[in-house]
């Protein structure tokens, strides 16, 4: 670990590895998306990509990528980048490697929310903002049903299970009341869908990511002792439930804003924090590499689920789930052996 001493007695510190994991990660990811913005039905050199996100394109070429291509980009990156985050901040607090907004119940609150406008018929606007609220609304309730003297990381996961099942019966319900169009509308959002994204899906999350990404980071170090237990953090002075309610408002916001903006994308919050760890290899919650290797991930997912199939385009949950469903059978069997579970 590195050391750097600032003026009035504040410190940096950091791992050089994993400063080098988050590095890598956040290159490959521009590489990869100077690539995807190149490549559709009016393909486009690595070059002229550049030259015109410079401001030096022609006309076509400023329409198509700033207008088309560009927005579903940058929507891709922030939404892996915050599901990420969100996933690496519930694995810390519940301590445990399965802990993520799909399993705990955040994602499908986020559905409700958006399913009770699709029945009701209202605008791509209000279903951004009743999949919001959706988030927000279970995250309160959990917490309040978790809550008894503190809240404790097993505890959260069993009530999060809880509430994710009885979310996902209420789901397919509000599925079966909507109207065929709606429906169908409904399922490609469910499955996690970056396809007509535009800068007003980009701009809510790009404000809240570069207000809350500065508080999560600041509560790494807090962060790194509530993974040794309550009892440990609090003897080094850390004041636990406060720093825990925090955390979970900050996770949730992040988590329902991407649901709102791609829908509930599956698996990154629950493969990136693991990607990054096995990487860095050091201990603590590891925020920013998580971060870099979740934008990565959504943005190699949605090149892969655009050009994978030359007949049509996939969503991007389609990609995720797949590769994700396989990533925690492996995981599963790890723990498993390891005699964690």
């Amino acid at each position: 670990m590195i050391v750097l001493r600032i003026p009035n007695g504040w410190s940096v510190r950091f791992h050089p590895r994993a400063l080098a994991v988050g590095a890598g990660a956040a290159l490959l990811a521009v590489v990869l998306s100077v690539f995807a913005i190149g490549s559709g039905d009016y393909p486009m050199s690595s070059a002229d990509v550049l030259r015109t996100l410079a401001g030096r394109g022609s006309p076509a070429e400023d329409f198509i990528i700033g207008e088309l291509r560009l927005p579903r980009l940058v929507t891709a990156l922030l939404v892996g980048a915050a599901l990420a985050l969100a996933g690496t901040v519930f694995q810390s607090l519940v301590r445990n490697p399965l802990g993520s907004p799909d399993v705990l119940g955040f994602t499908q609150g986020a559905a409700t929310g958006a399913l009770v406008v699709v029945v009701v018929g209202g605008s791509s606007a209000a279903l951004a903002g009743a999949a919001l609220a959706g988030g927000l609304a279970t995250g309160l309730l959990i917490y309040a049903i978790a809550w008894r003297e503190g809240v404790h990381g097993y505890r959260l996961v069993l009530v999060g299970i809880g509430v994710a099942a009885i979310l996902t019966g209420v789901n397919g319900y509000l599925l079966t009341r909507a109207p065929l169009m709606q429906a169908a509308r409904a399922v490609l959002w469910l499955t996690g869908s970056l396809d007509g994204r535009g800068w007003v899906n980009a701009m809510p999350l790009l404000i809240a990511m570069a207000v809350l990404v500065p508080v999560l980071l600041a509560c790494g170090p807090a962060v790194r002792m509530i993974e040794m237990g309550d009892d440990t953090a609090n003897a080094l002075g850390v004041r636990v439930e406060r720093l825990r309610l925090v955390l979970l408002g900050a996770a949730v916001l992040l988590v329902s804003l991407a649901a709102a903006a791609a829908g509930p994308v599956s698996f990154v919050a629950l493969t990136a924090p693991h990607v990054a760890k096995r990487l860095t290899r050091t201990p603590g919650p590891n925020l920013l590499p998580s971060m870099c290797v979740g934008a990565l991930l959504l943005v190699a997912a949605d090149f892969a689920a655009q050009r994978a199939f030359t007949a049509h385009q996939l969503p991007v949950g389609v990609v995720t789930g797949a590769l994700g469903g396989a990533y925690l059978v492996w995981l599963l069997a790890t723990e498993r052996k390891a005699g964690r579970i």
